[in-house]
């Protein structure tokens, strides 16, 4: 009996970070009989983040020392490629061939299908959507002889499937795709119990596949237009499996969730009644809200990421995407209006954008109130429209993974760190100091931009933790962290402006929102000191800092927060 395994490296551990990729590929093959009859499928799936530094070997050799420990003899390999790992598995790739020289090492995923002509350590590369191709060429490989098997290996064979690229990087059809799947008779990798929910504590899921968009810095832009959508059972089944699991969130892979309004709506009036208790989180597009989809989305225990990218309509433009200011703001009003959790992506780098420009987006987006604002640098993606047409736009970027961008017409190189610094500076504070609630009630008592406020704060840490600054990583600073932070600057920012008398409130605000936000997100109760009476300070007093300073009278107190049937709740336990 044969042994097919089918492998990736994830960037971390967390329930975002699961092997969905290379489990869809498992599943189809334990699905095919003729397969199922002469081989076993296996699914591996390594953490980067887990390997890190604990080991004296790299990634690769970890990765492929493991693979030949637990396994006595290697026979097919199908490694799940993507931006993030790939260096490593083509570096595993390349030890395998030498440790096991009769393994047959097969690629695929997104880097793969973006550009299958840049690898070299991998005897097939398959292009696409892979169910289909990878279980027509097991089946081809799995009818030859060993020698034979070298042979065909040699010399170039890749059996006419079209997708797949052999050795020599030959494909048939004249295609670089695989055959698209029909999705509505694919096996589900949680169902068969590929997929183990108890070692992820979440779930990746797709409702559907194909995008009806074609933004050019996305992978999907050269994708399939058309809209797949698994069949409502399946997708049921994977639901009621997901509730008794007691799986605490579940990621929506769909890229515009709310594309088809019947059948969103559907969809969260099953949530409602089969996972009341699991936390969902949507990509969705804002022009498609509306007051119907807000008020059920408000009836289910998630969060709602949107793709603003930039607010200026002529960069986006650029990239093939829209944005209609007025009716982008009204749709986010809804949201508010419903008490429905939500965030930005914003991208720095556009072609024709400036980081002037970019900051104003970030003032754009942060009038609208979102829970988090995501800032990333562009990546100009092999295989996209973006990559074909990056040159004549005036892009310079990395050739090789994570292909950021470097400069542009309109940033420079310094422009484009400057951009770096800064969205750091703006995700300390605001995302993961969880800002939100008091954090545009200050910029307007402030009278200032909250691109600037952040300026402000990017000075400041340069100065006083120069070490983060070059780091940039936030993962590094506990919440606690955080709010110290915080604290330092705003002590310092206010005291040179002579705010003196609005220091006390914003600790105040920063100390009970962040027990609120640590018994949502932690379930941990606790205690604060504070300056203001706790009522007051959860009151609609608190929206006008100037209303609330001269009027608000001092009660020095500690306040209990706490979990209650209803939800979060406080007390004043001292005065």
């Amino acid at each position: 009996m044969k042994t097919i395994l089918c492998c990736t490296a994830l960037v971390e551990t967390s329930p975002q970070a699961l092997p969905l990729g290379a489990a869809c590929i498992a599943s189809s093959l334990s699905a095919s009989s003729d397969i199922k009859a002469s081989a076993s499928v296996k699914l591996e799936a390594f953490s980067l983040e887990d390997i890190g530094d604990s080991v004296p070997e790299t990634a690769a050799e970890f990765i492929a020392s493991s693979l030949q420990k637990k396994y006595k003899s290697i026979d097919f390999i199908l490694f799940s490629v993507y931006v993030w790992n790939r260096q490593v598995l083509e570096e595993c790739a390349a030890l395998l061939k030498k440790s096991c020289p009769s393994a047959v090492i097969i690629a695929g995923g997104c880097e793969v299908t973006a550009d299958p002509l840049s690898f070299k350590n991998f005897d097939f590369c398959i292009s696409g959507e892979g169910e289909v191709s990878s279980v027509s060429l097991m089946k081809e490989l799995l009818r030859l002889t060993s020698s034979e098997l070298s042979e065909k290996i040699k010399a170039g064979c890749d059996f006419e499937i079209q997708g797949v690229y052999n050795l020599n990087h030959s494909y048939s059809s004249g295609t670089l795709r695989s055959v698209m799947p029909d999705v509505f008779v694919l096996p589900s990798p949680y169902l068969d119990g590929t997929i183990n929910l108890s070692e992820y504590g979440g779930a990746l899921w797709e409702l559907a596949r194909g995008c009806p968009f074609k933004c050019s810095y996305c992978y999907e832009s050269k994708g399939e237009k058309k809209i797949q959508r698994f069949s409502r059972e399946r997708l049921v089944k994977e639901l009621e499996l997901f509730s008794k699991s007691g799986i605490s969130q579940v990621f929506v892979l769909d890229p515009t969730y709310n594309a088809d309004k019947k059948a969103a709506l559907d969809m969260l009036k099953e949530i409602r009644l089969k996972a009341p208790d699991i936390f969902f989180y949507f990509e969705a597009r804002a022009e498609f809200i509306d007051r119907e989809l807000s008020r059920a989305f408000s009836k289910v225990n998630c969060a709602l990421q949107f793709g603003l990218q930039s607010s200026n309509p002529d960069v986006l433009k650029k990239v093939n995407r829209t944005l209609n200011k007025e009716k982008f703001t009204r749709n986010i009003g809804f949201l508010n209006q419903d008490g429905v959790v939500f965030g930005f992506d914003l991208i720095y780098g556009l072609p024709g954008d400036t980081l002037s420009g970019f900051k104003n987006s970030v003032d754009f987006a942060l009038k609208l109130y979102p829970n988090n604002l995501e800032m990333f640098c562009l990546s100009v993606l092999p295989g996209t429209d973006l990559s074909d047409s990056a040159e004549s736009l005036g892009l310079v970027w990395q050739k090789e993974a994570p292909y950021h961008v470097i400069k542009t017409s309109g940033f420079s190189q310094n422009d484009m760190n400057e951009a770096g610094l800064f969205s750091f500076a703006a995700d300390l504070f605001y995302n993961k100091g969880r800002a939100v609630p008091w954090f545009m009630s200050m910029i307007h008592y402030l009278h200032m931009k909250p691109s600037v406020f952040f300026e402000e704060f990017e000075a400041f840490l340069k100065l006083q933790y120069p070490a983060a600054m070059a780091e940039r990583n936030c993962s590094g600073y506990s919440f606690e962290d955080v709010k110290k932070i915080q604290k330092e600057f705003i002590s310092d920012f206010f005291s040179k402006r002579n705010f003196l008398k609005a220091v006390k409130l914003a600790f105040d605000l920063i100390e009970l929102n962040g027990a609120f936000s640590i018994l949502t997100a932690e379930g941990k109760e606790s205690s604060v000191s504070l300056f203001y009476h706790s009522d007051d300070l959860m009151s609609e007093a608190v929206l006008d800092w100037n209303f609330f300073i001269k009027n608000a009278r001092p009660y020095k107190n500690v306040t209990r927060v706490f979990k209650t049937r209803n939800g979060p709740d406080f007390k004043i336990v001292k005065k």
